[in-house]
């Protein structure tokens, strides 16, 4: 039986999440996920980019021809993240030049081509959008727990705010050094991953 749009758009957040079932799109968490202001926008880009490339490619997919549909795929996501990337340089630039080069990898991102050519293809435009939006919560909340645990413990903030008062301050806490690295993010999905299978014993590997 089809599943409801609703069933799409929570499915994916914890049941099937594509970070903590499929392990796909976790580059990012690396490089985006020591501040959560960071990591908030670059959830909002991917969540907007895989929703809008899937509604697109569900719309024309009668009319691409089988031989090209890779081909046209990426064409269409990569003309959406030219297109958040501008939007993001002229109306928070500093947050895009933190960003950086992360922005333009969403091309690459396997969540955003996973969607479009294991879902889209086959599915009419609406279930395609919240299959999108769906799986770009899903990724968002585990980049955005990555990142709160992270800039809380590794840096005593929060979006930026002082939370912990660090040593160095004249405060009592001494940020975890490890937090600060990007391989620390690594070990939090691993954790969360665990965490996820061990309550939802449906998404451990069966041998």
């Amino acid at each position: 039986m089809a599943e409801t749009n609703k069933e799409l758009l929570t499915l994916s957040i914890f049941k099937r999440n594509p970070i903590a079932l499929l392990i796909l799109g976790i580059c990012s968490a690396l490089a985006v996920t020591g501040q959560m202001s960071t990591a908030f926008v670059m959830s909002i880009c991917v969540t907007l980019v895989v929703a809008f490339s899937s509604l697109t490619i569900s719309i024309v997919r009668f009319q691409i021809p089988n031989s090209v549909r890779i081909g046209i795929q990426i064409m269409v996501i990569a003309t959406l993240v030219i297109l958040v990337d501008q939007i993001l340089k002229a109306y928070v630039f500093e947050l895009s030049k933190q960003l950086s080069i992360y922005v333009g990898l969403i091309i690459t991102n396997c969540i955003v081509m996973g969607r479009a050519e294991g879902f889209a293809m086959s599915n009419p435009p609406v279930a395609s959008f919240m299959d999108g939006i769906g799986n770009g919560l899903g990724y968002s909340v585990i980049l955005m727990t990555v990142a709160f645990i992270r800039e809380l413990f590794g840096s005593g903030s929060l979006f930026g705010y002082e939370i912990m008062t660090l040593t160095t301050n004249g405060g009592w806490y001494v940020r975890n050094g490890f937090l600060v690295l990007p391989a620390s993010a690594f070990f939090i999905i691993a954790l969360i991953i665990w965490a996820i299978r061990s309550i939802d014993t449906d998404q451990q590997e069966k041998d």
